[in-house]
């Protein structure tokens, strides 16, 4: 049984390196690695995939950056000769990138059966470009694995037949569990100064917080209260770096002397800084998920989540836009009376295995 396996943007990576470990072992199945090159730097591919153990792909596309048609265009048209010519059984895509949609689509129409991984969450907010491709990805696909029961809720209400959806825990924390040891022999602490607990990380990058100058702007001056606590680590997106000076926000940055801009970091890294800080902040997802198994405080900055049981039973608040919320919030947890510290259902670092028993069986 061939599987095309899918890979593109930096989060990706974290969820399909599990899938194919596991895959590799089980003689059933015979797995191929496309790389879409939809995040194709250094510190946002080759770094990960060699941390990981993620085989080299078997083929990489090489599409880079551009809006999200063309973007999704050039990804439609790379791959299709490549289902063409191996002639999968299945093809996998995890997550919500343009890759995810755009190699859905071209596997559907070719008559080739899709597996979602990751399926099932919903901010309920369109104008999230990864709602959209959530919701047509899980629409046109075979078999649909979810991390959470909020997840199979929301294929169910969309009409999705039950024998279709398998809640089978998350792979990203496959990977985070896996790699822990790993991380915490590295030497990030010392190379960034840092003592634990006493430092946050902070990660900004959706554009609903940094293409509106208002919005990014009443954003540091949460930031600016809490770097007079501590040190926040900043690795810096190439889009929020850009608005930084598009908006005039660069002096004002500059003069938050414990607010400290980096380059993006390296999986091990980072999670390494993660697991020792006593907050982080982020518009992210993924964090969202890591911080709920480090058991460390997560303020997300944004209007709404797709992963709701971080909040419920994790260490996650969301919080919201707005200076006052985000400082509500980070004081409540100096205070250290809000945090649940629970691991939600199946988050237990074998969710690669369970996805892949469920596609032999029911193939």
């Amino acid at each position: 049984m061939k599987i095309i396996c899918v890979a593109g943007a930096r989060p990706n990576f974290m969820k399909i390196a599990p899938l194919m470990e596991i895959f590799r072992q089980r003689s059933e199945i015979e797995p191929y690695l496309v790389h879409t090159g939809q995040h194709y730097d250094e510190k946002m591919s080759d770094l990960f995939f060699r941390e990981l153990g993620i085989p080299k792909p078997d083929v990489n596309l090489g599409v880079g950056s551009s809006s999200h048609a063309i973007q999704t265009a050039e990804i439609m048209k790379a791959f299709e000769p490549v289902c063409l010519e191996q002639k999968p059984d299945y093809v996998l895509v995890v997550g919500d990138v343009n890759s995810t949609i755009a190699c859905g689509l071209v596997a559907v129409k070719l008559g080739i059966k899709l597996i979602h991984v990751e399926a099932g969450l919903r901010s309920g907010d369109p104008s999230m470009p990864e709602e959209i491709n959530r919701i047509l990805t899980d629409s046109i696909s075979s078999l649909l694995f979810c991390t959470e029961q909020s997840a199979v809720d929301h294929l169910l209400a969309s009409g999705i037949p039950a024998d279709r959806i398998h809640l089978v825990g998350n792979v990203m924390i496959d990977t985070l569990l896996k790699n822990r040891e790993k991380a915490d022999k590295t030497t990030a602490l010392e190379e960034f100064g840092l003592t634990p607990q006493h430092y946050a990380t902070m990660t900004l990058h959706r554009p609903s917080n940094v293409d509106h100058a208002e919005t990014f702007s009443e954003l540091l001056n949460a930031v600016d209260v809490i770097q007079k606590d501590m040190p926040i680590i900043f690795p810096i997106h190439p889009r929020t770096k850009k608005n930084i000076e598009k908006f005039g926000l660069k002096e004002r940055v500059a003069q938050m002397t414990n607010l400290r801009l980096v380059e993006p970091l390296g999986y091990l890294e980072f999670l390494k800084l993660n697991a020792n800080a006593f907050v982080v902040l982020t518009d992210s997802g993924g964090l969202q998920e890591e911080t709920t198994i480090l058991k460390v405080p997560c303020i997300t900055i944004r209007e709404n989540t797709e992963r709701p049981v971080t909040c419920e039973v994790g260490t996650n608040q969301l919080v919201g836009t707005s200076s006052p919320a985000i400082l509500d919030a980070y004081h409540r947890i100096q205070n250290g009376d809000f945090m649940n510290r629970n691991i939600p259902e199946l988050w237990d670092g074998h969710a690669a295995e369970r996805i892949a028993d469920v596609i032999i069986i029911r193939s």
